[in-house]
């Protein structure tokens, strides 16, 4: 019965160090390879945001000239927009 107990504390004791090790294994591979992809993801993601809030805010001032440029020809543009909008939500 004695030895069944040692080998219980060994069986123990080693289970214990394999969990250790794959903490180990799996601190490493966050460190190494996960985060460094997620950083690098997240900076061409900030990097896309940015150049996207720039076009937008060109598109919306060559928008405004063209509506400055042609007031009328605007209004005639957004109520034609409008009414098909309209006609299709019936």
């Amino acid at each position: 019965m004695a030895s069944s107990t040692g080998e219980a504390d060994r069986g123990g004791a080693d289970l214990a160090a394999q969990i250790r090790r794959l903490r180990e294994d799996l601190d490493r591979l966050l460190r190494d390879r996960v985060t460094p992809g997620f950083e690098d993801a997240a900076a061409r993601m900030e990097d896309t945001a940015k150049r996207v809030r720039a076009a937008a805010g060109e598109g919306s001032e060559a928008l405004a000239d063209a509506v400055r440029r042609n007031p009328i020809a605007a209004v005639l543009v957004a109520a034609a927009v409008g009414f098909l909008l309209g006609r299709a939500t019936r």
